[in-house]
């Protein structure tokens, strides 16, 4: 059994990490020996040395990936102060109060999805599930699950949202990819599900708040009630 050093550990993760990046950018099907050493910058035989196979190195690609999301959701939570950020005091009460929502929606999006827009936030997904095609990853992924939830539950506490972080990545996740698929904005769509989902669904506050559709008026047109004076006269016309 080889010792790794604390040198070769480190080189090591310089690799996964690359591989990571790969995966992120192209998807799982360009994870490869040889690409991953162009993306270090390293020997084809640094990366055979290191990971027997592509399962060993889809697994620690995997393990890195959830390393990264949690230390992004970390620095999240590092840039808030506690209630999240105040509104303007000079506000109303009511505005004040669904500023700081909005606020703290933001900051628990913020935490699950990786920075750029929309283009990036899409390619993150569209690579992300194409790793469920990889067993390795989607283990390593099942694995780190409750590293990154561990994280993101210290968010959602600390701006009082009040929603199980497994909750509220699962409502980010799915209002994204929602998003996706109807060309919708992702960042003000998940926002606006979290609110939904807290009971603060009014629309939010903020020049890119998604608008809400109006609901359709009834056009039901209800039928006339009976009088006294229809029944009389109904009589006297069968009399």
């Amino acid at each position: 059994m080889t010792t790794r050093t604390g040198k070769g550990e480190r080189r090591r993760e310089q690799l996964a990490h690359a591989a990571a990046a790969l995966v992120l950018r192209e998807g799982p099907a360009a994870l490869t020996h040889r690409r991953v050493a162009a993306e270090a910058g390293a020997s084809l035989s640094a990366t055979t040395y290191y990971f027997a196979d592509l399962d060993d190195l889809a697994a620690a690609a995997g393990a890195a990936m959830v390393e990264e999301w949690a230390a992004h959701a970390a620095h999240t939570l590092a840039t808030l102060t506690d209630g999240a950020a105040a509104a303007d005091p000079d506000a109303p009460a009511d505005r004040r109060a669904a500023v700081d929502r909005t606020r703290a929606a933001d900051a628990v999006v913020d935490a699950v999805l990786p920075p750029g827009d929309d283009d990036a936030v899409r390619r993150y997904y569209e690579h992300l599930l194409g790793s469920a095609r990889n067993p390795a990853l989607a283990r390593a992924f099942a694995a780190g699950r409750a590293q990154v939830d561990a994280v993101v539950e210290r968010v959602v506490a600390r701006v009082g949202l009040g929603l199980p972080a497994a909750v509220a990545v699962a409502l980010v996740d799915g209002a994204v990819v929602s998003a996706l698929t109807e060309a919708r904005p992702l960042r003000a769509t998940a926002r606006t599900l979290l609110l939904d989902a807290t009971g603060h669904g009014r629309r939010p506050v903020g020049d890119d708040a998604v608008p809400r559709t109006p609901a359709a008026p009834d056009t039901t047109t209800a039928a006339p009630t009976a009088t006294a004076a229809d029944g009389r006269a109904t009589r006297r016309t069968l009399a």
